[in-house]
């Protein structure tokens, strides 16, 4: 292989002249043809054992040149942009642009690099932080929690249904006296006053006692979703099998010390106020920690390929695709349950993947103007993280990880705590 020449063809963006000899070019040939004669058969010899001169003689001499260029490009290409020197932010657009036994392969192979940025000015930052003041509102809200997870429930038998209670039904649909399909069900239970069902449904069984079996009209909104009950009249047979209520605990001494591990309810009330204020103080680092951030972004100088955010959004992607996994959920089937398209994924990811991409050139940039270093201690202490964070030994992650990378994130991470630090908080 032979780099000819490296073209700065635009911005980011430059052109490898490759070459690959004759010489070179013939030995993949004799690749190809030993890999793909055993399927070969011609006249007069076994399957597989046809000399390569006969089946070029019979197809032509260009009969293994595909072939054996996909034996030796990848390799090729890899080589040249290493010998380029060149940073390449996302694999080459390759085109094979002449292919001859007597000149050997000429390739051309179209690479986006990483961008040359440059930032100023990035110490001394001024933000605000704004630690929300925790309410008596804020406070209830949490005892509101506590109360709804020690609710209990108390069947009905003395009284008819009213709004707020939970029924238990059997329902059947019927339009023109016909049932229709997904009008249906058994054992169903069903909050009165919740909307759930369509305009009129839950407000007729209001009144009826457990073990009632009745009927209710109702009229399903012109904007349904199916077609044929657009607008329509409908008759639901209703089995109305018992009723209950949820019941919730006073909050006092004695719901604090069933539920949580204090005697009392001011020392619960206390320990929340506690946590707000601490959750509160970490929000409002945070937010100063981002505002931060977007100004190192704004004043990031430098063209970006639009591959890089590309690559970014692509990654969130498989990252959203990691996190439903365990779930058993496909993406495919989180677009259907959400009503989204990849593309849209794609778009609601963009404004996120933009910020991540510049701040991440910003805070390398940064490590290189301060001269930032990591010790190779500072790397196997990363290491460490990991290995605790995945319970993999840390030797297993080294096979997985590359340690160069590694030390750069590092860096990158003493960036971010160095501009963290130089700044003004008000």
């Amino acid at each position: 292989m032979s780099l000819k020449a490296t073209n700065n063809v635009a911005t980011n963006k430059y052109e490898l002249e490759i070459e690959v000899s004759a010489e070179d070019f013939e030995a993949a040939l004799q690749k190809a043809y030993l890999k793909a004669r055993k399927n070969i058969q011609m006249p007069g010899f076994r399957k597989g054992k046809a000399p390569r001169k006969l089946i070029e003689r019979e197809y032509g001499e260009q009969v293994f040149f595909e072939d054996a260029v996909n034996l030796i490009y990848a390799d090729v290409v890899n080589d040249a942009v290493k010998e380029s020197g060149l940073e390449l932010v996302t694999r080459p657009e390759v085109e094979v642009t002449d292919v001859s036994k007597a000149e050997g392969v000429k390739i051309k192979a179209t690479c986006v690099t990483k961008p040359e940025v440059d930032i100023k000015d990035y110490k001394g930052i001024e933000a605000t932080k704004t630690v929300k003041e925790v309410t008596d509102e804020d406070i209830d809200a949490q005892l509101n929690s506590l109360r709804e997870k020690n609710v209990t429930v108390e069947t009905i038998d003395d009284r008819a249904a009213e709004n707020g209670d939970d029924v238990v039904i059997d329902f059947e649909g019927f339009k023109d006296g016909v049932a229709f399909d997904g009008g249906k069900a058994e054992d169903f239970t069903l909050n009165l006053g919740s909307g759930q069902f369509i305009p009129g449904f839950e407000d007729q069984i209001v009144g009826h006692n457990a073990g009632e079996s009745f009927d209710i009209n109702v009229t399903f909104p012109e904007e349904y979703q199916v077609e044929e009950l657009k607008g329509a009249p409908a008759v639901f047979k209703i089995n109305l099998k018992s009723i209950s209520k949820k019941v919730l605990p006073e909050i006092d001494d004695d719901m604090v010390k069933d539920s949580t591990e204090f005697d009392t309810l001011e020392e619960y009330k206390a320990d929340v106020r506690k946590k707000l204020e601490e959750a509160n103080e970490k929000q409002a680092e945070n937010e100063a920690e981002s505002a931060i951030y977007d100004v190192v972004i704004e004043k990031l100088e430098g063209e970006i390929p639009q591959e890089m955010y590309d690559n970014r959004v692509n990654e969130m992607v498989q990252e959203l695709e990691q996190r439903l996994r365990p779930q058993g959920i496909t993406l495919d089937l989180y677009l259907q349950y959400t009503g989204q398209t990849l593309e849209t994924v794609k778009k609601a990811y963009e404004e996120q993947a933009v910020k991540q991409v510049k701040l991440r050139l910003a805070l390398e940039k940064i490590a290189q103007l301060e001269n930032i270093e990591v010790s190779d201690d500072e790397v196997n202490e990363e290491l460490t993280k990991m290995s605790e964070q995945y319970g993999v030994e840390a030797e297993q992650i080294k096979q997985i990880v590359a340690l160069e990378d590694l030390r750069r994130d590092v860096a990158v991470g003493k960036a971010a705590e160095l501009v963290k630090d130089s700044a003004v908080i008000k």
